[in-house]
């Protein structure tokens, strides 16, 4: 009897199912490939219906989410804002993630759409409650003390500024009354956090300007102050009255959120196949995708669509397979880019090699121009981005490859791609650099390498393409070391003159990376892997000095 009743007791637990364990089964179930990328088209679809209401804005998405939800013909741009600057209490502007291009982008065309989404169960990610709110304010203050400084000094004013001062309509341009630098936060932030955050504008507004970013390029571009308008699917808009964007008395910035929020129905019905809608689906790829990109998704959606779920799998599985061995024969039998690199002037200094850009910017001050973005693209759509005049350019590995006209020399960060045939010693180093996650101090014990590198090919007048997997984090720091090494503060290679005369701060680092984001315009640096660019600095700081 004892022994029956032993044996009958894991039957009992097995029959037995807590709720926890019924619940994280029934998401498992519901959380499968193919639901993800019909949630992800149907917002899509909702995201061109609003890009539609103003077509004359660039739709941009905020990585990494907002891309699953745009298709890449209809896509501007990118930004990168993180809604853990946006969190309760941890409220934060980013000089690491300036997105200048993003203000310029929407001076020029009148605003600008951005696009991301979530899967906390709220109408919007905090990215769009409060960073990029923080944001826009915090340039807008900026761009408001440039002016008055400006009219104050009368100087350091364009031709247009100036007619207008002279006019005595010095009041429009300086911002006193008509430029709203105030901060605009939806209704559902409370007033607490909304008097926390305005209480921190000014500490912000600082930092932005200590940074050395270009803001009197800001300035020039931007005619109306930005302001963020938020629309998400519970947004009513009558079609009949949609408001001109040329009308508004600001820039503006409309956010729009792609995902129903966890009210709506979840099971949903196609004309072949029903499905479970997941809000954010878009949100953290690497636990659902299998290898699968926005792009690779957009190009092949409608198979995978019409598949239905039984298929959806394999036919995932078999197009990242495809791919892959599709650009592993590109790298292998064809160069990837065709760079044309544009000729300037010959500056004064002779360590400046004048062939990217036509104007060099100083990191320590405000310029009287913007320099022109060197940004080149392949046929892939891949890019490379030369930083100003130093002979450096970032990019992702996907272009390393036998033939690369415009670049003499590789310095490659990523272990698992292939060398270049006919590479030599000189002109290749291949860096098995991870990241910080994976190793605290990969990017540390390699930078020095790194750097001798550089200066033996810089010293020589060559050019350097320096890569990573992504060509966003990696490459940038090793990028930024090499500039806060090696180069002064005007961007131009003296061989470390300038770095040993002076003290590394973070402040001075902080300036090079705010000058190698303004042409890199990617840039997505980690927090890790800024540490450890710092703490090589202060290591060479201190043998230098002994």
């Amino acid at each position: 009897m004892a022994a029956a009743a032993a044996a009958s007791e894991p039957a009992t637990d097995e029959g037995t199912l807590s709720i926890y364990k019924a619940a994280r089964r029934i998401k498992r179930r519901e959380s499968t490939l193919y639901n993800a990328l019909r949630s992800v088209a149907d917002d899509a679809a909702f995201v061109a219906e609003i890009a539609a209401l103003w077509p004359a804005l660039p739709l941009v998405a905020n990585l990494r989410c907002g891309l699953w939800y745009t298709q890449p013909r209809t896509l501007a741009a990118t930004c990168y804002f993180k809604s853990t600057d946006g969190h309760a209490g941890n409220w934060g502007f980013s000089t690491a993630r300036l997105n200048l291009h993003l203000a310029l982008l929407a001076g020029e065309r009148g605003g600008c759409i951005i696009v991301d989404s979530t899967r906390k169960g709220k109408r919007f990610p905090d990215s769009m409650s409060k960073t990029i709110p923080i944001w826009c304010c915090v340039l807008n203050q900026a761009i408001q003390r440039h002016r008055l400084r400006a009219i104050n000094q009368g100087s350091g004013l364009n031709s247009a500024m100036s007619v207008a001062v002279s006019k005595g309509d010095a009041e429009k341009y300086s911002g006193s009354s008509n430029w709203d630098s105030s901060v605009h936060l939806p209704v559902w932030v409370l007033d607490t956090e909304k008097n926390a955050i305005e209480g921190r504008i000014e500490e912000w507004a600082d930092k932005f300007e200590s940074c050395g970013a270009d803001i009197h390029s800001l300035s020039l571009g931007l005619q109306k102050p930005l302001r963020p308008l938020w629309i998400s699917q519970s947004t009513r808009i009558w079609l009949n009255e949609v408001p001109e964007h040329e009308l508004w008395e600001f820039t503006p910035v409309i956010l729009v959120s792609a995902s129903a929020s966890r009210t709506v129905p979840t099971q949903r019905m196609s004309s072949e196949y029903s499905w479970h809608y997941i809000p954010g689906a878009g949100d953290d790829e690497e636990s659902w995708a299998r290898g699968l990109t926005p792009a690779l998704f957009w190009k092949h959606s409608y198979d995978l669509l019409d598949g239905g779920p039984d298929l959806c799998n394999q036919l995932v599985a078999d197009i990242v397979e495809k791919d892959r061995v599709y650009r592993a024969q590109r790298g292998e039998y064809s160069p990837q880019i065709t760079a044309k690199h544009l000729k300037s002037s010959s500056h004064n200094d002779p360590y400046c090699y004048g062939d990217h850009t036509t104007i060099t910017q100083s990191m320590n001050s405000d310029p009287s121009a913007i320099a022109p973005t060197n940004t080149q693209y392949s046929s892939d759509g891949h890019v490379v981005f030369w930083i100003g005049a130093s002979n450096l350019a970032v990019s992702s590995t996907k272009q390393v490859a036998d033939d690369l006209p415009d670049v003499d020399c590789i310095l490659n960060c990523d272990s698992t791609s292939r060398s270049p045939s006919g590479s030599s010693e000189n002109s290749y180093l291949e860096l098995p650099i991870v990241g910080s996650k994976d190793d605290r101090f990969s990017l540390l014990k390699n930078l020095p390498r790194a750097i001798n590198f550089a200066k033996k090919n810089l010293t020589a007048g060559r050019k350097i393409l320096v890569c990573c997997q992504t060509g966003e984090d990696i490459s940038i720091c090793v990028a930024l070391a090499i500039i806060t090494r090696l180069f002064n503060d005007s961007g131009c290679f003296d061989c470390g003159d300038f770095f040993a005369k002076r003290d590394i701060t973070k402040l001075e680092m902080r300036k090079r990376l705010v000058f190698i984001c303004k042409y890199a315009v990617n840039a997505r640096p980690s927090r890790g892997n800024l540490r450890q660019v710092y703490s090589f600095l202060c290591n060479e700081k201190e043998q230098l000095s002994c």
